[in-house]
């Protein structure tokens, strides 16, 4: 008993316990683990205490995508992180579910032109430096990497449940029509509970992608390359934030952005072109994942139709058998009052020398009875009470 407390214990303070691991992935796709503190990572990423708490794990927060001035908060299930202009901030890398995260990130978050970039040493100076430029040019900024591979992420999650659900769901349904019992009515529950479940969930990441689409603003706060840029640009009168990690990499990545700037702020701030595409990209997938849902519930919800019929069937026959017994049984009263009273002790005389009465009388009595069950039943039939 006292080794079930001790163990029960352990779970509950093992449960309460916040990792405070998260794993740093730079630009480059290199990662490091952190082993710090909420104050550590605010004062890291410059946001405030309200969006960091949407991040911890014994709070229940739901999926929320939201926009800071030097960063972007991604609460969508297990994926918890923090984007900025140059690295990820990944909360609990060792979880089985966000493993493979770590290792997408890893793979897709070096820009497109780093191979022929390091590759383009022994060559021509100019010609390297303008492939690099037009590369650049042509890649997305470093958050929308990060991003895109988070929301491909937790759609593919989210469709894979969706399918391991319907795998599951469509045979205990169609077992259910076949054979209505408490053990299939019992899956059924719990399967519907478990659609129920995730219905909400997918819901929430669909209307949180469907508000970011609505709202220009919005997209236009996730653009922290932009946002850089601008405060990085001599027009804009900023110097560079003391904050970024001084490499060569990021110096060239602020000093042609530093280029581009002019433009930017010259009204191209709220051109969200990019980041629509590939939000209504993830939103589409979420929403087909969301049809799926739709239609199994309305699956589940046409079989509870079909059950409660065939339970209404089965009360109807149900009363007309007991509509069959209880004429029966007034049929067989009558006779029972009848042989009753000629079976009573008393005398009377016109019986005597009548030595097939009791024959006469039994069978009038039965050819009466049987008559009348069948007037009552043919009543009934008349007006629709039992089946033709």
């Amino acid at each position: 008993m006292a080794i079930v407390v001790s163990d029960l214990q352990a779970a509950l303070k093992k449960k309460t316990v916040v990792s405070r691991n998260w794993i740093m992935l730079d630009c480059t796709g290199e990662g490091t683990i952190l082993d710090v503190d909420k104050y550590a990572i605010m004062h890291r990423v410059q946001i405030h205490a309200r969006d960091l708490r949407i991040l911890d794990p014994l709070l229940s927060y739901p999926s929320t995508i939201l926009g800071r001035e030097r960063a972007i908060v991604l609460n969508l299930e297990h994926i918890k992180a923090i984007i900025t202009a140059e690295e990820v901030l990944l909360r609990d890398p060792m979880d089985d579910n966000v493993i493979p995260i770590v290792e997408e990130l890893r793979r897709r978050l070096p820009p497109a032109n780093a191979f022929h970039r390091a590759q383009g040493d022994g060559k021509e100076h100019s010609s390297g430096q303008n492939d690099v430029e037009a590369g650049e040019e042509d890649e997305s900024p470093f958050e929308f990497r990060a991003l895109e591979v988070a929301l491909e992420a937790i759609c593919s999650f989210l469709d894979a449940r969706t399918t391991e659900l319907e795998t599951a769901a469509y045979p205990a349904l169609d077992e259910l029509t076949s054979k209505i019992s408490s053990r299939n009515l019992d899956r059924v529950r719990k399967l519907k509970s478990a659609m129920t479940g995730l219905t909400a969930r997918v819901q929430k990441v669909r209307d949180e992608l469907e508000q970011l689409l609505d709202d220009d603003d919005d997209m236009a706060d996730l653009y922290l390359s932009r946002k850089l840029a601008g405060a990085s640009s001599p027009v804009s009168g900023y110097a560079v934030p003391n904050w970024f990690p001084a490499s060569p990499t990021i110096g060239s990545k602020i000093s042609r952005a530093s280029r581009a700037s002019a433009a930017t702020i010259q009204g191209n701030e709220n051109d969200v072109e990019e980041l629509e595409m590939l939000l209504e990209a993830y939103f589409m997938q979420i929403d087909g994942t969301l049809n799926k849902l739709t239609t199994l519930r309305e699956y589940i919800d046409d079989t509870e139709d079909y059950i409660n019929i065939q339970l209404d069937n089965h009360r109807n026959q149900l009363i007309q058998l007991e509509l069959f017994l209880n004429s029966g049984t007034v049929c067989i009263s009558i006779y029972s009052l009848v042989a009753a009273i000629f079976g009573m002790n008393i005398p009377y005389t016109w019986n005597d020398n009548h030595g097939y009465i009791f024959k006469w009388v039994v069978g009038i009595t039965g050819i009466t009875c049987a008559f009348l069950f069948i007037l009552i039943m043919s009543y009934a039939r008349h007006k629709g009470l039992v089946g033709s």
